[in-house]
């Protein structure tokens, strides 16, 4: 039977806007596009040009570090821009679709390593320490996947993963034969496709966000120490290990929710990485100018426009009010029931856990000075001290930040600690900047 993990530390944020079990195919779109700066930690080198044709499953760039490491095309087409931004630096690759879907077909009867690197799956990996691209030449002690997202409207995974259990099978036994690998899933969820999964670890885990990181699900299993790497992968993405093993093609459909205060009727879509937000949302969203476009999770996506394109990692666009417009009574001392506080401060609390609440993306505050009274640690739910990790981050102390951890955290991590710092810091960005720091000096 699997081990029952019961977190007390955390916090869930109930609001408005969950999607519904629906879920639509979106219609084909004229342009895709694959972003380098949604793979965190790649050097990308581009090994197409312009004008040139290629398939699903063809590399669009490589890392420079690794150049074994390859980042494919989800459709058929043709290259139609590579985008530079200052200095030179690659912004995205597009390719212009042509409705065919004609893909490359690879052998699956040799290493599997070597085929995730080929097909450019072994891009989706990532690595702790660090939160990066995993690297080739490493060997994990583990493989860490959760089956399950805690944060306010995640994408529920049970949705992606019926019609699509057999994939998520031969997606796990791929991955057992380059290290053991632990499957974080939630009391919750139901799906025997989860709790009956073979040659992994199935663990379950009980309680608040963040519970379904896997971070947190690394540091109640098997927590790294230093000269340690696991590796991590996203649990739709072993659907995508799976299709290949199965059919022998590199097939990026993911399903992901639209969801949010400001989406008429949040549900699931089907679509492919590097879809254009604009095909997402279309006519979707309610009217107004001031709504704020996340790519990706409320929590831990981050800004973005109609211009732009689905990240890789993204299994949800969430769209929240900007707040811009916003103009309250009394301010914070009015007394309130629509408003949520993680203290209390308002009398919304005396409504229960099942109220959903209407929040946009303002601060409401300015950045002040680290009060350490232990608010991170009411919800930072990992044997680590974030308080002072963080201010040991700032100060640039490296000693201090390896004696306290920073191996074991990636950005995500801190979501729920950002929410409720009342110091009004980005804990995701200074621990981003804290890792990537770390990497260079260890170089």
């Amino acid at each position: 039977m699997a081990k029952v993990i019961k977190l007390r530390k955390g916090l869930d944020i109930n609001l408005k806007g969950k999607a519904v079990a629906t879920v639509s195919a979106l219609a084909g779109a004229a342009e895709y596009a694959l972003v380098p700066d949604t793979f965190p930690g790649l050097k990308p080198k581009v090994v197409v040009k312009e004008g040139d044709a290629v398939k699903a499953g063809d590399a669009l760039f490589v890392d420079k570090q690794h150049p074994e490491v390859k980042f494919v095309s989800p459709v058929s087409g043709t290259v139609s821009l590579v985008e530079r931004g200052d200095r030179r630096k690659l912004l995205s690759v597009r390719v212009q679709s042509d409705g065919k879907g004609e893909a490359r077909v690879f052998d699956t009867k040799g290493d599997v390593k070597a085929l995730l690197l080929e097909s450019g799956l072994f891009g989706f990996l990532r690595q702790r320490p660090y939160d990066v691209v995993a690297n080739p030449e490493d060997k994990p002690k583990a493989i860490f996947v959760s089956a399950f997202n805690s944060m306010p409207l995640s994408q529920d995974f049970e949705v992606a993963l019926k019609g699509n259990e057999e994939a998520f099978q031969a997606g796990i036994d791929a991955l057992s034969k380059l290290a053991k690998v632990y499957l974080g899933v939630s009391v919750k969820q139901s799906a025997s496709a989860l709790k009956s999964a073979q040659h992994c670890e199935v663990n379950l885990f009980e309680g608040p966000a963040p519970a379904g990181n896997v971070g947190v699900q690394i540091n109640h299993i098997s927590p790294i120490n230093k000269g340690e790497v696991v590796w991590t992968l996203g649990a739709e993405e072993v659907i995508f290990v799976g299709r290949l093993m199965l059919t022998g093609r590199v097939n990026l459909t993911r399903t992901i929710a639209l969801a949010g205060s400001e989406v008429k009727a949040p549900q699931y879509y089907t679509t492919l990485v590097g879809t254009p937000i604009s095909a997402i949302v279309a006519g979707r969203l309610n009217e107004s100018d001031d709504q704020r476009i996340i790519n990706g999770n409320v929590m831990t996506g981050f800004k973005t426009t109609a211009d732009d394109f689905l990240a890789a990692h993204a299994t949800e666009v969430n769209v929240i009010p900007e707040g811009a417009h916003a103009d309250e009574f009394l301010g914070w001392i009015m007394p309130r029931l629509n408003t949520f506080s993680a203290y209390r401060s308002y009398f919304s609390w005396l409504l229960g856990k099942k109220k959903e609440y209407t929040l946009d993306a303002r601060v409401k505050g300015g950045e002040r000075h680290i009060i350490m009274s232990g608010e991170y640690d009411r919800v930072f739910p990992m044997d680590i001290y974030a308080g002072f990790l963080v201010k040991a981050i700032i100060t640039g102390d490296i000693d201090r930040q390896e004696a306290l951890g920073i191996y074991e955290v990636a950005p995500e991590d801190f979501a729920i600690a950002e929410f409720v710092d009342s110091s009004k810091l980005e804990l995701q960005r200074i621990v981003r900047e804290g890792l990537d720091t770390l990497r260079k000096e260890n170089a």
